[in-house]
C-alpha cells in the first residue's frame, strides 16, 4: 500500500538476467554479481528465500536509520506485511559470482549489463543465502494512475555483505532494469542527509536533488541510545531511453 492505495507491476513478463562487475579489497571476492529479476510468486518456489530477505529487512527497521517504517516495542515485523511491501511489484535479487577453478574463463565476468542464460538457481550453486545473497531492491510505481511511469526502489544489502562497493553495483543495475520495467523516472523520497554513502552514491549517478524535507525521519543516533530528527533529500532521475533495435 502507499498513500495513494494499493501498487501494481507495470511488468508483465519476467526480465532477464544481468552480469555486473564487482570491485571489493576484500580477499578472493568475487568479479561478479548477478541481478535476477524475481516476484513474490517466483521468489517463493526457492525454499527459504524470501524469510532470508523478510528477516534481513526486519533488522534494518529495528536499525531505525535508512527506512521509515517503525517497529514498536513488543511489535513483530512480520512476514505478511514484509511481503506485502517489499514484494507490492517487482523485486531483482543480487548474487554473488562464483569462484572459478584458476586458468578457467568464467564467462559470467562480462561486462556490465550482458544478459545471461543462468537462472537464479544456477547463480545460487548450492550455496546458503547467507553465503550468495549479495543484496535487492524493489522496482514498484511511486504514484498511482497518471503518475505511475515514475518508479521508486528500495535498496537492502545484508550487512556481512556491506563495505564492498555492492550498494554501488546495484545502483547501477536500477538504472539498466528500471526502464525495461516500464518506467520513465524514479524519485527517491527519503533519502536521509545523514546517510552519506547513498547522498553521494545517487549525486554521482546523475540524481538531481529536488527538495529537501525538514526534519523528515525521527531516526535513532548512531549509538543507538536515543533518536534525532533528520532532514531528508528528495532525489530524481529520468532513465536514458532504451536502444532502439
Amino acid at each position: 500500500m502507499s498513500a495513494y492505495g494499493a501498487i501494481t507491476s507495470r511488468s508483465s513478463s519476467s526480465l532477464s538476467s544481468t552480469t555486473w562487475q564487482l570491485s571489493s579489497k576484500r580477499p578472493n571476492a568475487p568479479k561478479y554479481l548477478t541481478v535476477h529479476h524475481l516476484t513474490l510468486d517466483r521468489a517463493e518456489k526457492f525454499p527459504g528465500l524470501v524469510d532470508y530477505l523478510h528477516h534481513v529487512f526486519a533488522d534494518e527497521l529495528e536499525r531505525g536509520q535508512t527506512y521509515p517504517q517503525e517497529i514498536l516495542p513488543g511489535q513483530t515485523y512480520t512476514r505478511s506485511q514484509f511481503d506485502a511491501y517489499y514484494f507490492a511489484a517487482d523485486v531483482l535479487v543480487a548474487v554473488l559470482g562464483s569462484q572459478s577453478p584458476d586458468g578457467v574463463a568464467d564467462s559470467l565476468d562480462a561486462p556490465d549489463g550482458t544478459q545471461i542464460q543462468v537462472g537464479f538457481e544456477e547463480a545460487v550453486s548450492g550455496r546458503t543465502w547467507e553465503e550468495c545473497i549479495a543484496g535487492c531492491y524493489y522496482v514498484k510505481p511511486n504514484y498511482p494512475g497518471r503518475s505511475s511511469h515514475i518508479c521508486n526502489a528500495g535498496f537492502l544489502v545484508p550487512p556481512s555483505q556491506r563495505g564492498h562497493g555492492i550498494g554501488r553495483v546495484l545502483a547501477r543495475s536500477y538504472l539498466h532494469y528500471g526502464p525495461r520495467l516500464g518506467y520513465e523516472a524514479s524519485v527517491f523520497n527519503l533519502v536521509y542527509v545523514n546517510n552519506v554513502a547513498s547522498v553521494r552514491l545517487w549525486e554521482a549517478l546523475d540524481f538531481t536533488k529536488a527538495g529537501r524535507i525538514p526534519r523528515a525521519g525521527r531516526l535513532r543516533t548512531a549509538d543507538g541510545d536515543g533518536e534525532e530528527y533528520v532532514d531528508a533529500w528528495v532525489f530524481y532521475r529520468r532513465f536514458d531511453p532504451l536502444p532502439t533495435v
